[in-house]
């Protein structure tokens, strides 16, 4: 059989919902061949099989209601932990996979930041129901740090899954200087491009560390002392890359600001849905200061970063003032 004839078959069995009878009078041939066939494609790659884990709720529905209570987000995504970190982020990013495939329309817009969490989202999307989204990258792109640091192939990836398109966000994720990213953001395909991710119902984003060793310095976005300089500023963490921010939500001013192509805070404010991702121990603080910005609608981590981040919530939180006495 053809490849071509091969992907047909597997499409109606595996999306389209036939029987393997049906398929054998379809194709004129016998029951026990077309199984066979079924087992070609998965061996050779037509079909992928996944396995999407659920764990009891009861095990993370109190963390979910405390962060949502304490934090007032709409929604709180936790997976159980894991002692290997790639596994970790594997079973977190299926968990975000199947709360898209159940929220996503045909008229969904979703911008995409990047990242090895948000990348993980993609690679164990599964869905029976193939839709007209769009998928459009936050930021810009760039040739180091491999296919999760780029918001187009991730966005490709989610559109084969989902459904849908993908658009490009035609401009370098950095800059050398705000005079080139100003002349950038009046290039009308870059415009384009940013005002429909401004438009989007849905945002998934990634939360950073500041480590000298983070994928922002990996990708020569930043040097090492340039980071250690942002964290010495009270920078804790990022959102999306390079908003940077300390445990209290708010912008870090620093000399960094200005050099990206792409979603600003502000932009992720007015998004009904931004989804931040992040599964790595380092991110605790960086996590706190992303729910504080208000710009989070739906946090997705594990049990333990969980549990970290609600006690260095309460352990930061800013003095109210003392009411002021009355005087008889």
């Amino acid at each position: 059989m053809s490849p071509e004839k091969l992907t047909q078959l597997a499409k109606l069995y595996y999306v389209d919902g036939m029987t393997q009878e049906d398929l054998a009078a379809r194709f004129s041939m016998s029951r026990v061949m077309v199984g066979r066939l079924l087992k070609r494609a998965v061996k050779e790659g037509v079909v992928e099989i996944r396995v999407r884990l659920r764990h009891p709720p009861e095990q993370t529905q109190a963390l979910e209601n405390a962060l949502i209570e304490r934090f007032g987000i709409q929604r709180a995504i936790i997976s159980v932990d894991h002692k290997d970190l790639d596994s970790q982020r594997d079973l977190l990013a299926g968990l975000v996979a199947g709360y898209l495939d159940h929220t996503l329309t045909d008229s969904s817009i979703v911008a995409v930041g990047m990242g090895r969490n948000v990348s993980a989202v993609s690679k164990h999307a599964v869905s029976a129901q193939q839709r007209n989204c769009s998928f459009v990258c936050a930021i810009g792109g760039s040739y180091r740090g491999g296919e999760a640091m780029n918001a187009d192939h991730i966005c490709r990836h989610l559109a084969l899954r989902f459904g849908g398109d993908s658009v490009t966000l035609y401009a370098p994720a950095m800059v050398s200087d705000e005079r080139s990213r100003s002349n950038l953001l009046e290039n009308d395909t870059v415009r384009q491009s940013l005002s429909k991710a401004q438009r989007s119902d849905i945002a998934l984003v990634g939360v950073g560390d500041i480590l000298e060793d983070s994928n922002m310095v990996r990708m020569g976005w930043f040097t090492a002392d340039e980071i250690k300089a942002v964290r010495e500023l009270g920078a804790v963490g990022d959102i999306m890359g390079y908003d940077f921010i300390d445990i209290h939500g708010r912008l870090a001013n620093t000399p960094l600001a200005g050099r990206v192509i792409g979603l600003t805070l502000e932009d992720l404010r007015r998004i009904p849905n931004v989804i931040a991702i992040a599964s790595e121990p380092t991110k605790v603080t960086g996590i706190l200061g992303a729910l504080r910005t208000g710009a989070i609608n739906t946090l997705a981590t594990t049990q333990s970063i969980a549990q970290t981040v609600l006690s260095l919530a309460q352990a930061t939180e800013a003095p109210r003032p003392a009411a002021a006495s009355k005087e008889a």
